[in-house]
């Protein structure tokens, strides 16, 4: 990938390599590879070894852990400008799959940890991203164990709709905003511990209560942000 791409790159102010000046810019992104996944395609499956690492420029992505017996548990979402893979490991622990069409810049892995090794800066952040994604994890294990279906809803809700390519969003703006959801109820589900009819309910409670508006399948208005966050915490 040139540097002409990473300027156009639509993460470049998010991505783990915004710590970067353009010289460092321009060797990382000679590493490079860009790839795109359709919905549905799996770009690392959990057993394999460890090839790549990878900024999501666009999409979202399913980090899912599997049972002996087959079942499945996504135990994470890749939104745009996180990062994908696990360096200094040589087996992959998790499958990971397009929930949407998506885009990815990849690096080797073996190259990247030697780049990580000789810029400090980026090795850091990466550092402060995995403490971020652990604590993600432990308060997901609180959402799972303590809290209502309509705070499970409503929180994910806010996380979607701040992280799944809006990050100037803030809850507590006056202004409603639209996306589309990048995930089916199905999914929505998988990720909540909840079942289908249990998440399209809460939805429609949010629909009456006038904190949300729904169009079609996929595409969502919060009109009330503070009544959704309010709904996040005490349901």
């Amino acid at each position: 990938m040139s540097i002409d791409a990473c300027e156009l790159c639509p993460v470049r102010e998010h991505a783990l390599c915004s710590c970067l000046n353009d010289e460092e810019r321009i060797i990382l992104s000679s590493l490079s590879q860009r790839r795109r996944l359709m919905a549905g395609e799996t770009v690392m499956w959990a057993g394999d070894e460890s090839r790549i690492c990878a900024n999501l420029q666009s999409g979202v992505l399913k980090v899912v852990a599997a049972t002996t017996d087959g079942r499945e548990q996504i135990v994470s979402l890749v939104y745009p400008a996180d990062f994908v893979g696990e360096p200094y490991t040589t087996e992959i622990a998790f499958t990971v799959t397009a929930l949407s069409d998506a885009e990815l810049c990849t690096f080797p892995r073996l190259l990247f940890e030697r780049f990580l090794e000789e810029h400090a800066r980026m090795g850091n952040l990466l550092l402060q991203r995995t403490l971020g994604a652990l604590k993600d994890a432990r308060t997901r294990m609180l959402t799972l164990a303590r809290l209502s279906a309509g705070e499970k809803v409503a929180g994910l809700l806010l996380d979607m709709a701040v992280r799944a390519g809006r990050h100037s969003y803030l809850p507590d703006q006056s202004e409603p905003v639209t996306f589309d959801l990048p995930m089916t109820r199905g999914h929505m589900a998988d990720v909540l511990g909840m079942t289908i009819e249990t998440v399209s309910r809460q939805l429609t409670k949010l629909k009456s209560a006038e904190v949300v508006v729904l169009s079609g399948a996929r595409t969502i208005t919060i009109v009330d942000g503070n009544a959704l966050k309010k709904r996040a915490m005490a349901a």
